[in-house]
C-alpha cells in the first residue's frame, strides 16, 4: 500500500537508496520499519531511550518520540516525528533532534547508532 505522506514516501526513498550507496543494511531497516502500516508504527517515550542509552549516543527511532520519563543525559535522536514535550525534555539536557536526512549525511556508514523502537 502506497502512503499518502510524501514526506514519509520521499524518506524512504532516501533511506533505501542510501542503503545500496553505502551497502549499509542499516538504512534499509529503517526504511522497512517507517513503510510498516500506520497501526505497526513505533511510538517510544524518552524513559525507554534513557534506559537503553548513554551520554552522547546516536538513537534512531523509526517513528514518533513521545514526553514520557525524563532524560537525564545529552543524546542525539533522529526521529519521524516528535511531540512538543519530548521536544522541550531534549533541549533542555542539551540534546540534538536531527531528521533522518541528517543523520545520513552526518554518518553515511550509520555507524554506531542504536534503533530503539
Amino acid at each position: 500500500m502506497q502512503k499518502s505522506n510524501l514526506i514519509l514516501t520521499k524518506t524512504i526513498a532516501d533511506l533505501k537508496k542510501k542503503s545500496i550507496e553505502e551497502e549499509k543494511g542499516i538504512w534499509k531497516a529503517i526504511a522497512r520499519y517507517l513503510e510498516a502500516p500506520t497501526r505497526h508504527s513505533r511510538v517510544v517515550n524518552l524513559a525507554k531511550i534513557a534506559r537503553y542509552s548513554k551520554d552522547n549516543d546516536t538513537i534512531i527511532v523509526p517513528g514518533k518520540v513521545l514526553g514520557g520519563g525524563d532524560l537525564q543525559h545529552k543524546v542525539t535522536i533522529a526521529a519521524f516525528r516528535f511531540s512538543e514535550q519530548a521536544r522541550e525534555k531534549i533541549e533542555k539536557q542539551k540534546g540534538n533532534i536531527i531528521s533522518f536526512e541528517e543523520l545520513m549525511q552526518k554518518n553515511p556508514k550509520g555507524t554506531g547508532i542504536k534503533i530503539i523502537g
